[in-house]
């Protein structure tokens, strides 16, 4: 379990505010956006890898205190992996119809040369 960073109670992974104190947790109310806080004095964006390389475009940026798009500059970032059912098909299995047709094409071809 998580532990509040005002109240310090335990709250559950998945919860969007502190029960006891009301504190917001998540973006937007919205369980499935990480709501990033700078822990000391400091703002985020000095260690953030989107403000090193310039991608940032928040309004709050270079103090921001509070932000959902925050990456840590010394861990890497994960490649995307797609689930099996998004992934691109190659073109061979795109284009399934052609392979009967470019056969008959190639056989035509040779029997015509004969």
């Amino acid at each position: 379990m998580a532990s509040c960073p005002q109240c310090d109670r335990p709250v559950r992974e998945d919860a969007v505010s502190c029960p006891h104190c009301r504190y917001p947790l998540k973006a937007f109310g919205h369980p499935g956006i990480p709501l990033h806080r700078a822990t000391d004095d400091g703002f985020l964006c000095s260690s953030c890898t989107y403000h090193h390389d310039d991608t940032c475009n928040f309004p709050q940026r270079p103090y921001a205190e509070t932000c959902t798009l925050y990456h840590n500059v010394e861990e890497a970032i994960a490649p995307e992996t797609l689930p099996p059912w998004k992934r691109p098909t190659p073109w061979y299995r795109r284009y399934r119809l052609l392979w009967p047709v470019l056969g008959l094409l190639v056989l035509s071809f040779v029997l015509a040369t004969l």
